[in-house]
């Protein structure tokens, strides 16, 4: 596979194929090592090598035994000959005094070969990983000399993926594994069962194979959509399918091969619909559809499970078992027989507290087998066992509550690690989950909070980035979506804080744009659109205008006359001031032809700026953005309701904003953003009133906004009302009605 290519480019066929005109030398490795230094020359490959390996390397020597010129030897058998050594690939531990730790490496290239060095085979295989992107970096056939000392931040570097939702076929679960331990992943989470199929041979339970891994819709929305039905295996319509479990026991060890360990996730009790359709005795209501949770008052319920999970046990070794327990409904609990009896035989009162019984008795058992459970933030409800890990994904808190409660944590915020969510305005992207995540905000992330006390941060294992599957029906969907901004988390993972740095970052990317080519990867090409911030300058009255899209070094040409930019335009080099409302048009070009859509600029010098906000209406606390000035700051939000710019609202809106002096009014006007996904809708209705003393207001005008039956993924407005003369006002009352009942975001209220 990928692991034997790799190393495959070391051999003369493969190196010509790969050789470009002009030869370069760099060393721009993903993730960021701690030290790199390059020095004068480098090591010709047109040459035979040698691999010279000390145990415990056997095995990752042993990985490039069928790649044609390279040689694989023990090191014993090279110190009995005595011989000159020939230019090799030498893998060793360190010698006494050197300090070399766990995980670590040091890497040196020179005229004599390559010499890695490191304590056990973790660091071992992390410095071979190294060595083929600096392989894979070089446009020639030679490497340069570079001298690099490397140790990961985390001992947890992970990446998941869901095959329920939409199967994934197994060979491509291989490549996965593939370009994971090209970048120093050492954790894939396998999240095998969920509603929407099951994906493992389960030989107790076969039915969980032959009925529940099939649905006869291929997509996952429409399945949701009529009724979450299964078929018989090999039905007309059945779409889906599962893993044997020697297909399973393969797929650990090939990872294994890669230092890559699999965690399986069996999702309980909740998400369980395609279990209760098989064996609808272990629902409360003895029905095979209509629930989602098992029924945690029958004890046949953890017979299963525990069946389960022995043979899950049998064929995955990993020390972490990840048994879900988020989202469970819990409402069949409250009426169940069975569940409300053992309600009154523990004492409890709430389902929360049943919840953690179920989880408490998984955890157990899978103690018992000398295993360690991992579950969602929600197995905090009601308490946990000391043993639990927990992954936090619906933010930080459930993270740092348990951090500091001692119990080690795994960062999966949806915040900044679900690559479910848009990498780029969701205008331009294929259907995704919602939410908007970028490169850069997943390069931002730091998975120690400063929330947590500091003798707790040991508890933080390290970050993982969650790919759930509704919107990506193939793999390669799957792989828009997770690269490169995988690449982003793995120097979240290995490399120190201190050390990380996001332009650099941005610079070494773009080598590696072309190493995912090669590797065939569908990664998420960097888009070519213009995105642009804008920062009133109170004390000037001015706008601050930044331009810059995905590219790493982008030339955009903007106008301010009305005119669509084209190659004459000027061309944008620094940020570019404004005193005046204008319309500012930018795109991006290559040579004379332009590459983008012209992206148009409203800039706004209005009345409202800087002046004082009344609210009438509270906004939501999750989304104040800057608070009391967010509307009247003169900043535009961008395409996320997450940038601090845009302000949410449950409610209706009702502000009122004081202009501290009678003003000649012409219109008002405010920008909403609507993105049905999660809930996010424009106004039915707004309306303003004006008032000279902030008592007795009279209404200036109204505008009813008519809902689109199918309205876009997402789209940013502007809804204005304008006067048929001026009209004199000191405040001005600005009102929008909340018709969807679910949010409301604005990012501006604008008064000329």
């Amino acid at each position: 596979m990928l692991f034997t290519r790799l190393l495959g480019l070391f051999s003369l066929s493969i190196l010509f194929s790969l050789r470009i005109s002009a030869q370069t030398l760099n060393a721009d490795i993903i993730p960021r090592p701690d030290r790199v230094v390059i020095n004068d020359g480098s090591l010709d490959l047109n040459q035979p090598l040698f691999v010279y390996y000390q145990e415990p390397f056997g095995e990752i020597a042993r990985l490039a035994s069928d790649v044609p010129g390279l040689n694989i030897y023990n090191y014993e058998i090279y110190k009995r000959s005595r011989k000159q050594p020939p230019t090799s690939i030498w893998l060793l531990q360190p010698k006494d005094g050197e300090q070399i730790g766990k995980g670590a490496y040091s890497l040196k290239i020179d005229a004599r070969g390559i010499l890695i060095k490191a304590s056990d085979p973790a660091g071992a295989l992390a410095g071979m990983q190294t060595l083929h992107q600096l392989r894979l970096l070089q446009d020639g056939n030679a490497l340069p000399f570079v001298e690099i000392e490397d140790k990961p931040r985390f001992g947890y570097r992970g990446l998941h993926l869901d095959v329920s939702r939409h199967f994934m076929p197994f060979e491509f679960l291989k490549k996965y594994i593939d370009v994971m331990a090209l970048y120093k992943f050492n954790q894939f989470h396998w999240h095998l069962t969920d509603g929407a199929g099951w994906r493992l041979e389960i030989k107790q339970y076969p039915e969980l194979t032959k009925k529940a891994a099939w649905r006869p819709h291929a997509s996952f929305k429409d399945w949701e959509h009529y009724g979450k039905r299964y078929v018989e295996q090999g039905s007309s319509n059945a779409n889906g399918g599962f893993y044997t479990q020697q297909q399973a026991r393969e797929l650990v060890d090939y990872a294994a091969k890669k230092g890559i360990n699999i965690i399986p996730e069996i999702e309980m009790p909740g998400h369980s619909e395609e279990v209760l359709a098989v064996y609808p005795q272990l629902s409360c209501t003895g029905l095979a559809h209509g629930q989602n949770e098992l029924c945690v008052g029958n004890e046949e319920t953890f017979t299963f499970l525990k069946n389960v999970l022995d043979e899950v046990i049998a064929i995955f070794p990993s020390e972490y078992i990840h048994i879900g327990g988020d989202e469970a409904d819990k409402t069949h609990w409250k009426t169940c027989p069975k569940c409300r009896a053992l309600k009154e035989k523990l004492g409890v009162e709430t389902e929360e507290e049943l919840q953690s019984y179920a989880i408490q008795q998984m955890d157990e058992y899978l103690q018992s087998k000398g295993r360690k459970m991992i579950g969602w933030d929600e197995i905090l409800e009601g308490g946990l066992t000391d043993g639990a890990t927990v992954m936090s994904w619906r933010g930080e808190e459930g993270g740092i509550e348990a951090a500091n409660k001692g119990h080690d944590v795994i960062m999966t915020p949806q915040s900044h690690l679900y690559f479910d969510f848009y990498q780029f305005d969701p205008r331009t992207e294929p259907t995704a989950f919602g939410g908007y995540l970028p490169l850069e905000r997943v390069y931002s992330y730091n998975p120690i909070s400063e929330k947590i006390d500091p003798e707790k941060a040991h508890h933080i294992l390290g970050a993982q980035a969650n790919v759930w599957t509704e919107f990506m029906p193939n793999p390669q969907h799957v792989e828009y979506m997770a690269f490169p901004r995988a690449l982003a988390l793995a120097e979240v993972n290995w490399t120190d804080q201190e050390q990380r740095d996001f332009p650099d970052f941005k610079r070494r990317l773009q080598k590696h744009y072309a190493i995912l080519q090669q590797l065939e990867v569908n990664y998420h090409r960097p888009s070519f659109h213009v995105s642009y911030e804008v920062e009133y300058d109170a004390q000037k009255r001015s706008n601050h205008i930044t331009l810059f899209s995905e590219q790493f070094d982008p030339t955009i040409r903007y106008t301010t006359d009305g005119s669509d930019p084209d190659n004459d335009s000027p061309l944008y080099i620094a940020p570019i001031d404004m005193a005046v409302s204008a319309t500012l048009k930018a795109a991006t070009f290559l040579g004379s032809a332009r590459m983008s859509p012209v992206k148009v600029i409203d800039l706004d010098i209005h009345k409202a700026i800087g002046k004082a906000v009344h609210y009438n209406s509270p906004w939501n606390e999750r989304y104040a953005a800057k608070g009391e000035t967010t509307l009247v700051d003169g900043r535009k939000g961008g395409v996320t309701y997450q940038d601090g710019n845009w302000q949410g609202f449950t409610s209706d809106i009702d502000v009122v904003v004081n202009l501290d002096r009678r003003e000649e009014l012409k219109r008002v006007a405010a920008r909403f953003m609507q993105m049905p996904g999660p809930g996010v809708h424009f106004p039915g209705e707004i309306k303003v009133l004006v008032s000279d003393n902030g008592k007795s207001y009279r209404e200036a005008g109204t505008l009813k906004i008519r809902a689109e039956e199918r309205p876009p993924v997402m789209d940013i407005k502007s809804f204005e009302i304008k006067f048929d003369k001026p009209i004199m006002a000191k405040f001005v009352k600005f009102q929008a009605k909340n018709t969807k009942k679910s949010f409301l975001f604005i990012d501006e209220v604008v008064i000329d």
